[in-house]
This record gives structure tokens, C-alpha cells and sequence, in this order.
């Protein structure tokens, strides 16, 4: 069995830090900032408008760009993964502005990274409006061409945050298809997986969902969005603590491709469902009735979706397959 945290990435201790970072920020806060305490992204208010803003990179899947000398993608991933996140409270992403840190000047390379950034901000209906670049030879190292990646995004939220406090036990998760492994797991997935043959599919995009979780917030009635990243499935508690709720993944669709491969190389459900999305980028959480307008808005925008699960009594986060029920928290 192939674990994270023999990869060099433990979640729990993480997730103690992730509080401890909480508590101390949280501590004391100026009364415009919103109690959002461990949520996606924090929220506060500007006059009369409630924005959000999230800060996220890439990760080592630069190191996979960096193996097979290309580029122009990473951005589309640094984008994902801010946008992806200020949806998760009902936020409609504005702006960003990114960081880029490299070895050595390298303007090639900045137009590569650049191709992605701007494709990622036409998907995502939003704007970069700036950003910083740094070269830091001394701190910046490893690869051919050593680089660091990451953004900050502001979204504004159009009527209540979407919390998750509104989930109530009975509700279902609809989740929608990721496009591959997205930007997250990289430490264990780089030493699992032979990059001469899975390469590609490694660096495949991260999928961005504001335009399919814009709709279904202005036409269905959404009380929980969960994106899949560090942590994959325990991720959910970060919505459930809103309402005390629990989540049952019951119908967790059958693995593909670099995902099947990852899942059989891992050798652990436990592992494998904590540690990689398992093809499922971004979970929806509506009532039952609401659960196949979602679905329908998610395939007019080409993704895949199904229900996989429900909320339940509890706090946990359970799997439940081939007959047995594991806590993935």
C-alpha cells in the first residue's frame, strides 16, 4: 500500500495546522470580516457588497510540466484552483492577480505560463488585473526549468453566502466529473506513476466549474458546493461543520484511465479517496428533487454528473463500498 503521508504529505497533521492557522487568525477580526471560519474562502464586506477571496498554486504538478518541457497549461490549473474554491460560497469570480516565481529571467517561459493564466480567466469569467513576478535563484530550484506558481482571486456574492448550513440529512451530493487527477496528490502520484507513460494525462487541466455552478446557483436550490482538493473527500467536513451534518459517498462512480491506474497503485480505499479526486471534481449538495436539474445543467456544459451520495446524521465522512463503510476522516 502507497501512502501520502509516506510520500512526505500527512493530512491529519495538516489539517491540525490549517486549525491552528484558524484559531490565531480568527482571534481577533475587524467587524466588516465574516466569522467564515475554515470554509473555501474567506468572506467580508465592502460597503454594501459581501466579497470573497481565496489565494491557491499549482503544487508539484510543475514538476510534471518541467519533465515534459511544457507549460502552457499550469496556468488553466492556477486559476481552477482559486476560482473552483470562491464558488464554493455562492461567489461569482472577479478578479486575480497571480505570482510568479522563477530560477532565472526566462520571458519564453513567462509567455507559456501566460497562455495558460489567460485561458484559465476566459473560462472563468474573470479578470487578471496584475500580479508579481520574482526571481529567486537561491530559493527557486529543481527541474530544468525551475518555477512557482500561484494566484489570489477575488469573487463578489450575489445574495446569501452558500455555506453549507442549509443542508439538511436526506439531502444528495451530485458530483461532477473532474478531467483527470487536477492539481492535487502530485507528491504521491509522481512516485506511483511512470511520467514517460502517464505524463499527459497527468498534466491534463483542471477542470473549471463557474459557469455550470453559476446556473445551478441561480436556478436550483443549492445549500453545500465542495471542490475536491487536498484531502479529496474529507474535504467535505469543511462544509458539513456548517450545519453538523454528515456525508455517506454510496455511489462513487467506477474509476478511468490514469484514476483506475492510481486507485490499483495505491492499494487502499482509505488512501485512495483521501488522497485523489477518484474522477469527481466538485460536489453539489441540493435536495432530491433538484438532484436531476443539476445533473441536466452540468451535461449542457459538457460534464459528466451523478448522484453519488447523501447528507447524513453524524459528522463523518463515509465511503461505503464492496459492503464495507470506511471514515475517510
Amino acid at each position: 500500500m502507497a501512502t501520502y503521508s509516506d510520500a512526505g504529505v500527512d493530512v491529519k497533521k495538516v489539517r491540525g495546522i490549517h486549525a491552528a492557522i484558524n484559531d490565531a487568525i480568527f482571534s481577533s477580526m475587524p467587524n466588516f470580516v465574516l466569522p467564515i471560519k475554515g470554509h473555501y474562502a474567506g468572506l467580508f464586506k465592502a460597503g454594501s457588497q459581501t466579497l470573497a477571496i481565496h489565494c491557491d498554486g499549482v503544487g508539484s504538478k510543475i514538476l510534471v510540466a518541467d519533465y515534459l518541457g511544457k507549460f502552457d497549461t499550469v496556468g488553466i490549473d492556477c486559476v481552477a484552483m482559486n476560482v473552483n474554491d470562491v464558488i464554493c460560497v455562492g461567489a461569482v469570480p472577479l478578479v486575480l492577480v497571480d505570482y510568479l516565481a522563477l530560477a532565472k529571467e526566462d520571458a519564453a517561459l513567462v509567455r507559456e505560463v501566460m497562455k495558460g493564466l489567460r485561458q484559465g480567466a476566459d473560462q472563468s469569467l474573470c479578470a487578471i488585473v496584475g500580479g508579481e513576478t520574482a526571481i529567486l535563484p537561491d530559493m527557486i530550484t529543481g527541474g530544468k526549468k525551475p518555477f512557482d506558481l500561484a494566484a489570489t482571486c477575488v469573487g463578489v456574492v450575489q445574495g446569501e453566502p452558500v455555506t453549507g448550513a442549509k443542508m439538511r440529512a436526506g439531502d444528495v451530493i451530485v458530483g461532477m466529473e473532474s478531467s483527470g487527477i487536477h492539481s492535487n496528490g502530485y507528491t504521491l502520484a509522481r512516485r506511483l506513476l511512470d511520467v514517460k507513460k502517464w505524463g499527459r494525462e497527468m498534466l491534463e487541466p483542471t477542470r473549471i466549474y463557474v459557469k455550470p455552478v453559476l446556473q445551478m446557483l441561480s436556478e436550483c436550490g443549492i445549500s453545500g458546493l465542495a471542490h475536491i482538493t487536498g484531502g479529496a473527500f474529507s474535504k467535505l467536513s469543511r462544509i458539513g461543520a456548517y450545519a453538523g451534518a454528515g456525508f455517506l459517498l454510496d455511489n462513487m462512480p467506477k474509476t478511468a484511465g490514469v484514476m483506475a491506474e492510481l486507485e490499483k497503485k495505491v492499494g487502499s480505499d482509505y488512501e485512495f479517496y483521501r488522497t485523489f479526486n477518484a474522477g469527481i471534481g466538485m460536489c453539489v449538495v441540493c435536495s432530491k428533487k433538484d438532484a436531476s436539474r443539476v445533473i441536466g445543467i452540468a451535461r449542457k456544459h459538457d460534464i459528466g454528473a451523478q448522484i453519488i451520495g447523501k447528507v447524513v446524521e453524524g459528522k463523518d465522512v463515509t465511503l461505503e463500498k464492496n459492503g464495507k463503510k470506511i471514515s475517510l476522516l
